[in-house]
């Protein structure tokens, strides 16, 4: 019985997976123009594959809360298309220099480091863009548009992802105080999860304490999600996770790993997990699907 579950699951991620690629290719801009080289690497970018995690937790947490209609959709895409503008960037030579990604050459390698970064650039525009067309799909609901904005550009800005990333650049070959490892981890990873089941809530018409929950619960998710990420770049391999592993220690970062130990970390993950799904299981519903899905992000193998 518990490998069928575990094969429905697979077989029910993998369908919901291959309808966030449809909703993707939905919203990128037509590759045409004298700019058009722009929408290729955008396409380059964004259809790299993935586990499109962040759209899947908004569409489920849309779903738990009664969420209905297409309202969601421009929401997803242009989450994901947040995700991938903060990779690109990220592998840049003058961030983490990396020239591999899911298994295939990063973008400023194969459209050279200007177009890189405009490429990134693009994504974080047009992803505002691609948000904004809710209004025309939902104009009654316009009010929980608007607030579903709001979380995603202060999770997505200085107060959020950005502010995560500046503080893990600008700390990069120092020592760091574990406030300050899990205040980069909070901002840098969690800020988007939280933005993803945030949003999910607020557009299916979720309550304050409720959105207040889900933020709780994906700040935790998100920090065992990146403790895990390190965990698996001591220990996975390049071909497994389709990048260079060891690069935190190639670019001297401190990691919950350095800080805390290999079998320390593996515990948090743990506990910060399940601290997590207790908080989802005090809410009104359950979802299966979603409860199975954390569980498969932060203990993954790649």
């Amino acid at each position: 019985m518990r490998m069928e579950r575990h094969m429905n699951f697979k077989e029910e991620y993998e369908t919901k997976r291959e309808q966030i690629e449809e909703i993707l290719k939905e919203y990128l801009p037509p590759q045409e123009g004298y700019q058009k080289i722009i929408m290729e690497a955008m396409e380059y970018s964004l259809m790299a594959g993935g586990k499109r995690l962040r759209p899947m937790l908004m569409a489920e947490t849309f779903r738990l809360f009664g969420g209905t209609g297409n309202v969601i959709r421009p929401f997803m895409a242009a989450i994901e298309m947040i995700h991938t503008y903060s990779l690109v960037h990220d592998d840049l030579p003058a961030m983490d220099n990396d020239e591999y990604r899911r298994g295939r050459k990063t973008t400023h390698v194969v459209y050279g480091e200007d177009m890189g970064i405009l490429a990134g650039d693009a994504l974080l525009n047009y992803a505002f863009e691609t948000a904004c067309r809710a209004f025309d799909q939902a104009p009654e609901q316009s009010a929980r548009i608007g607030q579903a904005l709001k979380i995603l550009s202060e999770k997505a800005g200085i107060y959020g992802m950005i502010g995560g990333q500046v503080v893990d650049v600008k700390e990069s070959g120092h020592k760091v105080s574990g406030e300050v490892l899990e205040f980069i981890y909070r901002l840098k990873t969690g800020a988007l999860i939280e933005s993803s089941m945030m949003i999910g809530a607020v557009l299916a018409g979720a309550g304050g304490d409720e959105i207040k929950r889900i933020e709780q619960a994906a700040r935790k998710i998100g920090m065992a999600f990146q403790i895990q990420d390190d965990i698996l770049d001591v220990t996975g391999t390049t071909e497994t996770l389709g990048k260079p592993v060891h690069s935190d220690e190639k670019n001297e970062k401190m990691t919950y790993v350095v800080w805390k130990g290999l079998e320390e970390s593996r515990e948090a993950v743990k506990s910060m997990t399940e601290e997590a799904l207790e908080d989802l299981a005090e809410l009104r519903t359950e979802d299966e699907f979603l409860v199975q899905l954390l569980r498969s992000l932060v203990y993954r193998e790649k």
